[in-house]
C-alpha cells in the first residue's frame, strides 16, 4: 500500500519551484568535525583501552618489572538502516506541478518535487542521526544507543552535580558548567581538543547569561557592554577557556564534557549518508508507484569512560 498523500493545494498556473521545507537540524556534530569519525567500518571495530599501574620506582641494578598493565576494549558496531516511502504518482496530477508530468497517462514524479524529496530525506536522516548521537536508544525503532544514554549507565563517567536544577536557564547555566569542569579528570583538563557539548536549550542560555541583565549574566550590560547585541551567531563559544559545542541533538537535560578523540561516530560509507533512490516501478510492476529508498549504517562508541563527564538535571 502507498504511503498516504495528502495533496491539498490547487493548480493555478506553472509551479515556480520555490519548495519551503520546516527548518531542520543539520548534523551539526559531524558536520563541525566535534568528534572523531570512523568510516568504512564495515561490522565491528574495537577500540583498545590500556590501563597502567605506576610506571615508575627507584633504580636499582637489574630488572624489575614496575607495573601491570590491563587491556579492554569497546566495540564499535554500527547498526543498519532504511527509508522506504512509496509515492502514487496519480495523487500529483491535479496538484501545481501537474505540467511536469508530461500529457502521457504514463507519467513521471515531477521533477522539482523530486529533488525536493531528496533533499528532505537527506535532510531527515541527518536530523535524526545528529539525534541518535546524543540522545538515541537503541530499543527504539530507527535508533541506536547514544552518548548520553552510554555514559548514563556506565559507572566509570564522572557525573557532575546538577544542584537540583530541572531545568536550563539564563540563571543557572554558569554554575551548571563550572560543576562540569570540576568534574573533568586533572589528565585530561588542558587537552587540546577537550570539548564542552550543550543541547540547544543550555547553549541559549549560555549566549543570554553573557549577554548579562540576569541575575546569572556577566555584568550589567554582558560581553564587551554590547548586551544582547554580543552574539551574531559565528562566535565560537568557550567556558573557562574551553571549547563549547552546540550539540542539537543532544537532549534538554545532559551536558557532556570530554575530548573528542574519545568520542567516535562509525559508519561504513559517508556517501551512503547522501544517497537517495528513487525508483518509478512503472516499468517493473505496471503500478503507478514511486518509492523513495535510503539505507547506510551508523552508531556511536566511546573510548575512555572515566575520562569523560555527564551532568544529568534532576
Amino acid at each position: 500500500m502507498a504511503t498516504t498523500t495528502s495533496i491539498t493545494t490547487t493548480y493555478a498556473g506553472e509551479f515556480l519551484r520555490d519548495y519551503i521545507a520546516a527548518a531542520l537540524l543539520s548534523g551539526k556534530t559531524l558536520n563541525d568535525g566535534a568528534i572523531t569519525l570512523k568510516p568504512n567500518v564495515k561490522y565491528k571495530e574495537v577500540i583498545k583501552k590500556v590501563a597502567t599501574t605506576d610506571l615508575i620506582k627507584n633504580a636499582s641494578c637489574d630488572f624489575d618489572a614496575s607495573s601491570s598493565v590491563t587491556l579492554t576494549e569497546r566495540i564499535l558496531e554500527p547498526e543498519e538502516f532504511q527509508v522506504n516511502v512509496e509515492l502514487c504518482k496519480k495523487d500529483f496530477r491535479s496538484d501545481w506541478e501537474a505540467i511536469e508530468m508530461g500529457m502521457s497517462v504514463y507519467d513521471n514524479l515531477p521533477p522539482s518535487f523530486a529533488d525536493f524529496l531528496v533533499q528532505h530525506v537527506i535532510g531527515k536522516v541527518a536530523e535524526k542521526t545528529e539525534q541518535n548521537i546524543w540522545g538515541g536508544v537503541n530499543a527504539t525503532e530507527g535508533e541506536f544507543d547514544g552518548f548520553t544514554t552510554r555514559m548514563a549507565a556506565d559507572a566509570d563517567v564522572n557525573d557532575a552535580v546538577n544542584g537540583g536544577e530541572t531545568a536550563f536557564s539564563s540563571s543557572n547555566i554558569i554554575t551548571l558548567l563550572g560543576n562540569v569542569v570540576d568534574s573533568i579528570p586533572s589528565a585530561v583538563y588542558g587537552k587540546e581538543d577537550l570539548t564542552i557539548y550543550i543541547p540547544t536549550i543550555a547553549y541559549q542560555s549560555y549566549v543570554r547569561a553573557l549577554g548579562g541583565f540576569s541575575s546569572g549574566g556577566q555584568g550589567a550590560a554582558g560581553v564587551n557592554n554590547q548586551g544582547s547585541l554580543w552574539y551574531n551567531m559565528g562566535n565560537a563559544l568557550s567556558f573557562e577557556g574551553i571549547k563549547v559545542q552546540l550539540a542539537p541533538g543532544m537532549p534538554t537535560d545532559h551536558i557532556v564534557a570530554g575530548e573528542a578523540s574519545n568520542l567516535f561516530f562509525g559508519t561504513g560509507l559517508f556517501s551512503d549518508h547522501n544517497e537517495v533512490k528513487l525508483l518509478d516501478m512503472g516499468d517493473l510492476d505496471g503500478s503507478q508507484n514511486v518509492r523513495v529508498i535510503m539505507r547506510y549504517t551508523a552508531n556511536v562508541q566511546y573510548g575512555i569512560g572515566s575520562d569523560l563527564v555527564l551532568l544529568t538535571l534532576a
